[in-house]
């Protein structure tokens, strides 16, 4: 890399035109990621037909930029309303709802804002500085250590629920046997689809999201006679007021959440919505007052929302330099890659490096631009609070509709959302948190998936799970974690014995 490199780079990024699509592809993102059923891949899908008439520069740096926004967008809803708007939110979204419960809805805005902006530029710089070292160690993961890695992602089940453990741990199994729905990817045989064609296909992510979350609410709503379901009128307060010391305060959370997002961003098939469940629960697990977690508490909003945007950046290493995508969004991304002429591998960083080092500064244009333009949005976003509940809950309910329908185009999504959403009341109504069902749903599959590939791999061996270094490392890891808690009982257990038997 050379300074004229850097400098073509720089005036290929900075042209009016790509300034100005940028601006507009922000905008888009903000609407798409603010609206429960419109994903930050969906974004990007609608707008693929756009890029065929744009130059590569202006064509990346528009995916880059409504990416970027749409998952910050999410925290929005996800914030009033409790309806995550896009599946990165959902990990922390009961935390946002229970701060706007309190008339801190700026202020829990304000932090994922923020925060999502260093992850966003951390996860950049990682992009710009450490690609082809990361995506070599990336390369080397196969499906032992992707088990492991599913694994330790569900154990976050247990750290992340709220109130009894038991009932965290049987929200986990409802939402893995939602996960077990639909033709066996091994076997090819329809397992609890009752003859139903639909249910195939397995069980979509996004209406069960939205209905276990949004669905449930609007019903509590419902069921709510004695109390109505109101936020507290509180006046707006400023958004950046009193986030210096809460970023001072929690700054190691959000230094770890930029560096795990941006690590499992790198790893293929992981994505944001993984990033923000893992370092929530890793916040909560090294916080010294875990029990205000779930209460509208900052430490693991700020170790979530930097993790979500840092993750976007480092799906794009193995996209870039080995042509294997790190996510949906990715995907779809190393499509346009091949339509412009940027062929995705080594070669790229030798025959055009200055249109790949103008994509990296995009990330740098595309989350500073996300501060002034987050700000506008949670501004405006306040006056969702002042519309009554009798008339806000039908509106929700009707977009709810929208984005389950929108999935497949088929009413059965519709019908899924409802079914699930009920379940969710009925689970919330007796003291099952709903966000391990949420984790089972999305770790299920590659859980399962990668557990028989595996098998297959080591003849039925379990030991094959051992047999390479980083599995192993993994998997040692993850069953420590799962030990822990019993260890430190029966530990209890004997210092209490002792303490007794020392008596008098």
């Amino acid at each position: 890399m050379t300074w004229d490199v850097l400098v073509q780079a720089f005036g290929l990024v900075t042209q009016p035109y790509t300034l100005g699509v940028m601006l507009l592809a922000a905008m888009f993102g903000l609407f798409v990621g603010s609206m429960p059923g419109l994903t930050a891949t969906m974004a990007t899908a609608l707008l693929i037909p756009f890029t065929f008439f744009m130059d590569p520069v202006p064509a990346i740096s528009v995916i880059v930029t409504a990416v970027a926004t749409a998952i910050f967008a999410g925290d929005i809803p996800g914030a009033l309303l409790r309806i995550p708007g896009t599946p990165a939110s959902a990990a922390y979204c009961d935390e946002t709802y229970a701060m706007t419960r309190k008339g801190l809805a700026e202020r829990a805005l304000g932090i994922g804002l923020v925060t999502s902006v260093i992850g966003g530029l951390v996860g950049a710089v990682v992009l710009s500085f450490s690609a082809p070292f990361l995506a070599k160690f990336a390369i080397k993961f196969s499906s032992f250590e992707y088990f492991w890695l599913a694994c330790l992602g569900l154990s976050c089940a247990v750290i992340i629920s709220s109130g009894s453990t038991i009932k965290g741990f049987v929200s986990l199994l409802i939402g893995l046997f939602i996960a077990t729905i639909g033709i066996d990817g091994t076997a090819g045989h329809p397992r609890f689809t009752f003859g139903n064609v639909e249910l195939m296909a397995g069980i979509s992510f996004i209406p069960a999201m939205i209905g276990m979350f949004a669905i449930s609410e609007v019903l509590r709503y419902v069921a709510s006679t004695h109390k109505p379901l109101t936020v507290p009128n509180h006046p707006p307060s400023p958004v950046f007021r009193g986030l210096g010391p809460i970023l001072r305060k929690y700054k190691m959370n959000i230094v770890q959440g930029s560096g795990l997002g941006a690590i499992i961003g790198i790893l293929p098939g992981a994505g944001a919505d993984i990033a923000a469940w893992i370092s929530y629960a890793l916040a909560k697990k090294r916080s010294k007052t875990p029990e205000k977690f779930g209460t509208g508490h900052p430490e693991g909003l700020v170790a979530a929302g930097a993790a979500n945007n840092a993750s976007i950046a480092g799906a794009w290493v193995p996209a870039i330099v080995f042509g294997i995508p790190g996510d949906s969004i990715t995907a779809v991304v190393i499509g346009v890659l091949y339509m412009k002429g940027m062929n995705p591998g080594p070669m790229v960083f030798i025959q055009s490096p200055e249109l790949i080092y103008a994509v990296f500064m995009a990330f740098f244009l595309a989350n500073l631009a996300l501060l002034p333009l987050g700000f506008a949005a949670i501004r405006m976003s306040r006056q969702v609070l002042r519309v009554p509940q009798r008339i806000l809950m039908p509106i929700i309910l009707m977009f709810c509709v929208v984005g389950a329908f929108a999935i497949n185009n088929t009413v059965f999504g519709v019908t899924l959302m409802l079914a699930l959403g009920i379940l969710a009341y009925i689970m919330e109504e007796n003291g099952f948190p709903v966000a391990p069902a949420i984790l089972g749903i999305v770790l299920g599959g590659m859980v399962e998936d990668n557990f028989m590939s595996s098998m297959i791999k080591a003849d039925g061996e379990l030991m094959g799970f051992f047999s390479r270094p980083i599995a192993a490392t993994l998997g040692v890891v993850t069953i420590l974690l799962w030990m822990t808690p019993l260890l430190l009982a029966l530990w209890r257990r004997a210092r209490r014995s002792g303490a007794d038997s020392a008596a008098p």
